[in-house]
């Protein structure tokens, strides 16, 4: 690092892994060279002036839209609050907790700006959780949207690091920080960090119930705005953007705050508790462009999307799950417009692997993103021939480093992050999504992508939703087994049992068929929609 660390609190620096474990990082594109002193809040929103959007609107809600100068104001004096009044130092963690809000998008660029580390947690997180992040992180402060202090205040006992909880959506109460800062000044000067100093922490969304956590630089976000966004996405300052990814999940982080300040657009944040028809009524509303959530909330959305309509939308994009092509054709006809699909990782802090519009292939997620080099390897990181399944290995300009975690030896063995997929890439350089790692079903010799079965049964007009596992089996050494969520009105029985296998049969290989199908009423799934199929093996 050339430039000095403007952070004297080291505690992420001291445990950053060992630097033979670090990622290979290339910035091989000349918008990916950052240079060795950058706030990356200070280039997104201190420098919108110079792009001429001072007076757009940045942040909206259903209540009140601020202008990216606006939204500059209120950052600043948040800033001024925390370093000038409750003085804490550039390094310290603040822990942050609310949905996807304008106080909460203001805190976390506040935070950041300020020099210090964000550490956004998921709404719906429990005592018990926050008190392991509290743990990890070691926050000396927390910004918690004030109907979702409760969890925190129990979580906070025993924890005596932490030493102010801040407030927002309170406006009624004298201790909302809406209040605390109003008179503070409406200008701050960032703070001079150098571009390797941490931005945030990101915990994994824990699809494996062990969540980890990741450390990401003012380097590295800067430059995840300079890839995936500036050559797929491809927004503009005339854009609208909404979704449903909280901003705690780097994919909500990217798509519903900095990727759109970084190409001048806007951000509608929705009422807390819509649902499919109130998030279509509002999008319309607002005349949304671009909308991000998983595959699952696209299928609820897609009905009332084809009823109701919104005209503006132009670009619609699925991560954080496997997109079933069923889903991606539903969509289609209820809209007309191509999934944008593509892959990222918290590790990796976005997308990685995409295509979009004419670049779309039917069973392919996309190709790399321009910026990052991405192979399919055997488990000793020997790349394989095209069209042989193996495990995703990628490099670029952001990389994986966890903190104080033995499992970073795991994830880069060897300079290339392993984000835990199974792929193939095909002769024309598209990758085809096969399974996670241990997702992979091996049913008497024959390697089963569960996503492939699920795609196949969700194509069956009496399905809604559905997960598919290997089971242990002695005669097979697992069989396939189906957790299926059936539509309104329609009966688990044997009927529907044999009904859904024999559609399988008919659809793909039959010894892809399953041979276990369980009925229930809701499937297991993260905050940010990805099935947790480990859940589903504990049953």
């Amino acid at each position: 690092m050339t430039t000095p660390s403007a952070q004297p609190d080291r505690f992420v620096h001291d445990r950053l892994p060992p630097r033979e474990q670090w990622p290979a990082l290339r910035y091989d594109l000349p918008e990916l060279r950052t240079p060795d002193q950058a706030n990356l809040v200070a280039h997104l929103l201190d420098g919108a002036a110079a792009q001429g959007w001072a007076a757009r609107p940045l942040l909206r809600s259903p209540t009140v839209a601020f202008t990216y100068d606006e939204a500059r104001q209120r950052v600043d004096r948040i800033a001024h609050y925390l370093i000038h009044e409750l003085k804490l130092v550039p390094g310290n963690r603040v822990l942050l907790r609310g949905g996807n809000s304008i106080g909460m998008a203001l805190a976390w660029l506040a935070v950041v700006k300020a020099g210090l580390i964000a550490v956004a947690t998921m709404p719906l997180l429990r005592a018990t959780e926050l008190a392991k992040v509290l743990d990890k992180a070691q926050p000396v402060a927390a910004i918690c949207d004030a109907r979702l202090l409760q969890e925190l205040e129990q979580a906070q006992r025993g924890h005596t690091g932490l030493r102010h909880v801040l407030r927002f959506n309170a406006a009624d109460d004298p201790q909302d920080l809406g209040r605390l800062i109003a008179g503070q000044p409406a200008t701050f000067a960032a703070c001079p960090t150098a571009a390797d100093d941490i931005a945030l922490l990101a915990f994994t969304s824990g699809t494996t119930g062990l969540p980890k956590a990741v450390v990401h630089t003012h380097r590295d976000v800067l430059a995840a705005c300079q890839a995936w966004p500036r050559h797929v996405l491809r927004a503009t300052p005339d854009d609208v953007v909404t979704g449903s990814p909280p901003l705690a999940f780097t994919f909500g982080l990217g798509g519903l705050l900095l990727f759109p300040m970084w190409a001048g657009a806007s951000i509608y944040y929705p009422d807390a508790n819509y649902n499919p028809e109130t998030m279509v009524r509002q999008m319309r509303e607002q005349g949304v462009t671009i909308c991000y959530t998983s595959p699952t909330f696209y299928r609820q959305l897609a009905p009332h999307v084809q009823s109701i309509g919104i005209p503006t939308l132009r670009t619609c994009v699925s991560a954080g799950e496997a997109l079933p092509d069923a889903t991606r054709q539903l969509w289609k006809q209820a809209t007309g417009i191509e999934m944008l699909d593509g892959i990222g990782a918290t590790e990796m802090f976005h997308i990685f692997i995409s295509s979009a519009g004419a670049e779309v292939r039917a069973g392919a997620i996309g190709k790399v993103v321009p910026g990052y080099q991405a192979k399919v390897v055997d488990d000793a990181g020997h790349e394989l021939p095209r069209g042989q399944i193996g495990k995703l290995a990628v490099i670029g300009p952001t990389g994986c480093r966890y903190m104080d975690d033995a499992r970073q030896a795991s994830y880069v063995p060897d300079g290339w992050n392993r984000p835990g997929d199974a792929f193939v890439q095909d002769d024309d350089g598209y990758f085809h999504y096969q399974s996670r790692d241990d997702d992979m079903i091996i049913t008497a010799g024959y390697n089963v992508g569960g996503p492939e079965v699920e795609d196949c049964l969700l194509a069956h007009p009496a399905v809604a939703e559905c997960g598919v596992i290997g089971k242990p089996d002695d005669e097979r050494g697992m069989i396939i087994k189906a957790v299926v969520v059936l539509k309104a009105g329609e009966v688990g029985d044997a009927a529907m049992v044999k009904m859904l296998q024999d559609h399988v049969k008919n659809s793909i290989a039959p010894y892809k068929y399953p041979r276990e199908i369980e009925f229930v009423g809701a499937l297991p799934r993260t905050e940010t929609g990805k099935l947790q199929r480990f859940k589903l093996r504990q049953t």
